[in-house]
């Protein structure tokens, strides 16, 4: 069979035929962006005409979505286990045994990593989706140290996870754990492969994630125009006449405040009649003569121009009418969660589901400790989550010299 020409495809580039609402399009979409991998979208409501492609790939069968390679070959609707054995992910553990086992592939585990290996402790590295976390999926980074220029964030994951390689730290991405079986004060983790590998020490480092609206465009624009941090990305829009944020609690305020700094107006939109933040906040905000309080007002689609980055949000006020804000940037604030969900009870957690410790970074069960976004007190910022896992890996080397086994 001949491959179907596509005249919009980059040369060697992966194609993906699909459509926006189909939900394991999204999935494969989101893959490809997590691990980094460029590809083409042929969305095929927009290019009807594309749907014999599809047909021709899939011998008359209209699968979405269909994924073609630069080999000619293809996946039908593929789990991500299946994308990632394609594209040749490392997702087995080399050995069977080592002295710590990190979940999760962020700025916090890869460096604690990287400390850890400079000790001569074997060390692996498990990452659910691609190495970097979500420092790897920020567009610029421009209040990390050393870095007077900014730098963009997918550059900055792959020179830590370079760096963590180079030191001898073994990693695995698109692989989760499981289950973690604490063991006289070691622990078996089981990977989401079915492997089971032995840890002396656990660190758990699987960050936190911003609630997203989940509203058509959303996710092709995080990054170019959808943001979910004022401090990161705010200075990206000096002089933008209008930027909005999403939810009006005292993240949404006090980052709407922040970005006043920065955009000539900040709109304010709340699903709600009435604002969940602080009297201080809500006054300031009322008597800020460069932003407007919008309540009862829900967010419907992002909308993109032709250069794929935002132009204007779709809403509906209070009367339910739609009507299109045009705004420079949307960041939303409407809510943290912590990835623990996996955990399954194991570990004492706080009262918003982030990770107990003591002041050594210890968690409720002897050689598990937990560091960076997913550790309740911790303050959310990349450089904090670089330093706790420096200082964790301390941690790691006691507690392996004195562990009683």
């Amino acid at each position: 069979m001949s491959a179907p020409n596509h005249e919009s495809a980059t040369p060697h580039s992966i194609v993906l035929y699909g459509a926006e609402w189909c939900p394991d399009c999204r999935r494969s979409k989101a893959f490809l962006r997590d691990q980094r991998i460029e590809y083409t979208y042929v969305d095929l409501e927009a290019r009807p005409d594309e749907v014999a492609s599809v047909l021709e790939y899939n011998e008359g069968k209209q699968i979405i979505p269909t994924i073609v390679f630069p080999d000619g070959s293809h996946l039908a609707e593929p789990s991500n286990e299946e994308l990632a054995e394609k594209l040749g992910l490392a997702r087995e553990a080399a050995a069977n045994t080592y002295d710590v086992v990190i979940v999760g592939g962020g700025p916090t585990g890869l460096t604690t990593s990287i400390y850890a290996a400079r000790e001569d402790l074997s060390t692996l590295v498990v990452e659910k989706s691609a190495l970097g976390g979500q420092a790897g999926v920020t567009e610029r980074l421009d209040n990390y140290p050393g870095f007077p220029e900014g730098i963009e964030g997918v550059e900055l994951a792959d020179r830590i996870a370079r760096q963590a390689a180079r030191y001898g730290v073994e990693l695995l991405s698109a692989v989760a754990v499981s289950q973690i079986t604490p063991r006289d004060g070691a622990a078996t983790v089981l990977l989401s492969t079915g492997q089971e590998v032995s840890a002396g020490a656990v660190v758990i480092a699987t960050g936190s994630q911003y609630r997203r609206t989940n509203a058509p465009g959303e996710s092709d624009l995080i990054g170019a125009g959808v943001h979910f941090c004022a401090t990161c990305d705010g200075p990206f829009y000096k002089g933008a006449r209008d930027v909005t944020v999403l939810g009006g609690g005292n993240s949404g305020l006090e980052e709407g405040l922040f970005l006043t700094k920065f955009a000539d107006h900040v709109t304010v939109i709340e699903r709600g009649d009435k604002l969940a933040a602080s009297k201080i906040l809500q006054t300031k905000v009322a008597e800020h003569g460069a932003m407007d309080l919008n309540l009862k007002t829900s967010l419907i689609r992002f909308n993109a121009g032709e250069d794929d980055r935002l132009t204007s949000v779709t809403l509906a006020g209070p009367d339910g009418a739609e009507y299109e804000h045009q705004t420079a940037a949307v960041f939303v604030f409407i809510g943290l969660d912590p990835n623990t969900g996996w955990l399954d009870g194991l570990l004492d957690l706080d009262d918003r589901g982030f990770i107990a410790t003591d002041r050594t970074m210890a968690t409720s069960i002897p050689g598990v400790f937990a560091a960076g976004d997913v550790r309740s007190g911790s303050t959310k910022q990349l450089a904090s989550a670089v330093g706790e896992g420096a200082a964790v890996s301390l941690q790691l080397r006691y507690y392996l010299e004195h562990r009683v086994r």
